[in-house]
């Protein structure tokens, strides 16, 4: 066998040894059963880009009070005759111990007369009837217009587009239009020559997973379970 004969016997050889080692010593792959996706709620948020307050004019009500000094007469006591009165009882009372007879009768006249003009005198100086300032405080209630913020008009950007709507209380830097589902990985379910597992993924996996040395080959996997069949 010449030189050319036996290089090219070798190549092939070399071939055949090649793939028979790959088939032996290459990945094996397990098969998917089941995806499914892990879904949680983010809230849709916009950028403000002003906030202009929506105002309107309504009727209120408040209390308003004011002082004021008003004149006052202090109580008679029976219009100055009580004094008059008593004063007559008593000084027909004294006359009438004062002699007897006409004399008794003289003296019991001259003493209700007297005794009339002093209790009279006595109310005239008594402090009844007097005037004087008092200060008294009148409230009442009256309507009064006044400008009043009912809501805010707000605009904002979301994907590029600039729009407006109306909400009752003044908004921060974003604004919640929402919420949407959110995909943020997938819980695979797998099964291999009588085995079984799970596997969370951050990607949707195809038909099936590469294993090497029995163990799921993914990027960053988190497993979540591995069973016998």
């Amino acid at each position: 066998m010449n030189a050319k004969i036996m290089i090219a016997a070798g190549v092939v050889l070399a071939a055949g040894a090649a793939i028979g080692a790959y088939n032996v010593f290459g990945p094996t792959y397990a098969t998917v059963v089941s995806s499914d996706p892990i879904v949680v709620k983010e809230p849709i948020l916009a950028d403000v880009l002003s906030a202009t307050p929506v105002k309107e004019t309504v009727t209120g009500r408040r209390e308003v009070c004011d002082d004021r000094v008003v004149d006052r007469r202090r109580p008679e006591r029976f219009d100055d005759k009580d004094g008059m009165v008593v004063g007559a009882l008593v000084g027909g009372l004294l006359g009438n111990q004062v002699g007897g007879g006409r004399g008794r009768d003289a003296a019991t006249v001259a003493g209700v007369v007297a005794g009339g003009y002093t209790g009279r005198e006595i109310d005239r100086n008594h402090r009844g009837g007097q005037r004087y300032q008092e200060t008294v405080r009148d409230c009442r209630t009256v309507d009064t217009p006044e400008e009043k913020v009912v809501g805010y008009q707000v605009e904002y950007a979301l994907a590029g587009e600039v729009k407006t709507l109306r909400l009752d209380d003044k908004p921060g830097a974003t604004v919640k239009l929402g919420e949407r589902d959110t995909i943020i990985g997938y819980d695979v379910q797998w099964s291999h020559e009588g085995r079984t597992g799970s596997v969370r993924m951050v990607e949707k996996p195809g038909d099936r997973l590469p294993i090497r040395d029995g163990v799921i080959v993914v990027a960053s996997p988190t497993p979540v379970g591995d069973a016998a069949g």
